[in-house]
Formats: structure tokens, C-alpha cells, sequence
């Protein structure tokens, strides 16, 4: 009796043995994910630093000069002409525009390497998944990438411009003068764009919440009336600019990716649907 529980107790130690290993083995795998995402910041970062006179010149300041593209196509379009953004930006440290340099080249290394960082995720959590699992969530790497690429094209090209030039022109006082720090205003473009390129991943999150059971197609068809007076504050929310054309151009995408999101949760909820059904009836 005695001879069983000992060789229990070394089966029971040698499960547990294994499974420390395998938690070990994971940690491992994860540390070389990170390390080479790591690694594709730091190229990215030291391209964009080397090449910062286009950078800064053409991309951080773009929004801020009147021949910006946006604008230029919003006055084409007859929607009003920007001409003059009321203000000029300064720089008040000693560092500031080393500073400057090295976040906004940090920043662009982490855009540019999303992709990459997304490939890596998806190796990471790859082995974990059932071949099932792996075949419905193939497309990841790709469609996460074009929604955050989408989502900061539409940030930089339409919401930036439109909050810079509503913001820089807004005065209560003639007698006031506008100055912005590079700093400022590095940081409300940097926000913006990430911001939105986030938002644009909602089908992503929609698909993971419907996956695992949270959400629903039915329910967010449900609650769809809802959805739309949320989506409606948050487009006014993002776009400060009071005008109701500005507003509309920046809601709809977001109504198009709440679409986008249903016709997402259905289909797995279809999906989960037919396995249930082939599980009872086997």
C-alpha cells in the first residue's frame, strides 16, 4: 500500500515537474517574441531618425501648414478653405528638440513595426490554438494590420487637420496670440492618429469577444439603435470642430465598422452554432 502512494507521489511529482517546464518553455518562446519586436522598433526607429527631415518637415508638420492636402481637397469640395492656421509653434527647453527628434523617431519605429508585432503575436499564441481555430483566425496578422493602417490614414489625413485648423483658428481675442509648443503639438497628432488606428481594430475585438462568448450578432443587431447615438457622441467627441459635415465624415466609418462588426459576430456565432450541433449529434 505504502509502495503505491510513493509511486504516485513520483508520477505527481514528475506531472508537476513537466508542467513547470512547459510554463518555463512558454516564458521562453514569449522572451524571444518580445525581443525581436524589440529589435524591429529599433530599426524602425533608427530609419526614422536618420531620415528626419522628412519626417518632421513633411509628416509632423503636414497638418499644420495650409497647403496640407486636406485641405486643399476640402476646399475643392466647397466645404470652406483654410488659408492660415493662426499660430506658430515654439520650442521652450534646452532639449526640446532633441527630444523632439528621438520620441517622434520612437513613435514611428512602433507604427511602422505594428505588422511585425502582430506576426509575432500571432506565432506566439499559433501553437495554442486548434486546427479549426487556426484556420478561422488566419487571416489575423493581415486584416489587424490594414484596419490600424486604414485607422491612422484616417486619423492623420482627416481628423488631425480638421482639430488643428478648428483649435488654432478658434479665438476669443484679437489681443491674444497663439504659440504652441512642439511638444503639444506633437503629442494631440500622436494621439489622434493612435487613437483612431485603435478604434479601427473594434471588428478585431468584436471577433475575440464573439468568440470566446461574450458578444453576439443577434445582440448587437439588438442593441444596434443604442450603438448609434454612442457612435454619434464619440464622432463629436473626436472631431472638435463644430461643423456638422466634419462631424458626419467622421461618425460614418465608425457606423461602417460597427456593420463590419456584426456581419463578424454572426458568422462566428454561426460557426459556433454548427459545432455545438455537430457535438449533440455525435
Amino acid at each position: 500500500m505504502s509502495d503505491n502512494k510513493i509511486v504516485k507521489a513520483i508520477e505527481d511529482k514528475g506531472k508537476t515537474l513537466e508542467s513547470e517546464m512547459s510554463f518555463f518553455d512558454h516564458l521562453e518562446a514569449l522572451r524571444w517574441h518580445l525581443i525581436r519586436s524589440a529589435i524591429a522598433v529599433l530599426i524602425f526607429t533608427g530609419i526614422a531618425f536618420w531620415q528626419y527631415d522628412f519626417i518632421y518637415n513633411t509628416i509632423i508638420l503636414g497638418p499644420f501648414k495650409a497647403d496640407f492636402f486636406t485641405y486643399r481637397m476640402l476646399c475643392k469640395i466647397g466645404t470652406g478653405c483654410i488659408t492660415h492656421i493662426n499660430g506658430e509653434i515654439i520650442n521652450t527647453e534646452v532639449a526640446g528638440q532633441f527630444m523632439l527628434q528621438l520620441n517622434s523617431s520612437i513613435l514611428t519605429g512602433i507604427i511602422l513595426s505594428v505588422p511585425y508585432i502582430l506576426w509575432e503575436i500571432w506565432r506566439f499564441i499559433k501553437p495554442a490554438l486548434l486546427e479549426k481555430e487556426k484556420q478561422a483566425a488566419s487571416g489575423f496578422v493581415f486584416y489587424s494590420s490594414m484596419l490600424f493602417i486604414v485607422g491612422i490614414l484616417f486619423g492623420y489625413y482627416i481628423i488631425a487637420p480638421e482639430s488643428i485648423a478648428f483649435l488654432a483658428n478658434y479665438t476669443i481675442s484679437t489681443t491674444i496670440h497663439n504659440q504652441f509648443t512642439i511638444s503639444s503639438y506633437l503629442s494631440m497628432v500622436a494621439t489622434i492618429t493612435l487613437v483612431i488606428g485603435l478604434v479601427f481594430e473594434l471588428p478585431i475585438l468584436i471577433y475575440i469577444l464573439a468568440s470566446i462568448g461574450i458578444l453576439s450578432g443577434t445582440f448587437m443587431r439588438r442593441t444596434r439603435r443604442y450603438s448609434v447615438i454612442i457612435l454619434l457622441i464619440l464622432g463629436a467627441i473626436i472631431s472638435p470642430s463644430p461643423d456638422f459635415f466634419t462631424t458626419i465624415i467622421s461618425t460614418v466609418p465608425l457606423f461602417v465598422l460597427y456593420e463590419v462588426g456584426i456581419m463578424v459576430a454572426s458568422r462566428v456565432e454561426k460557426r459556433r452554432a454548427k459545432r455545438h450541433e455537430e457535438l449533440m449529434t455525435s
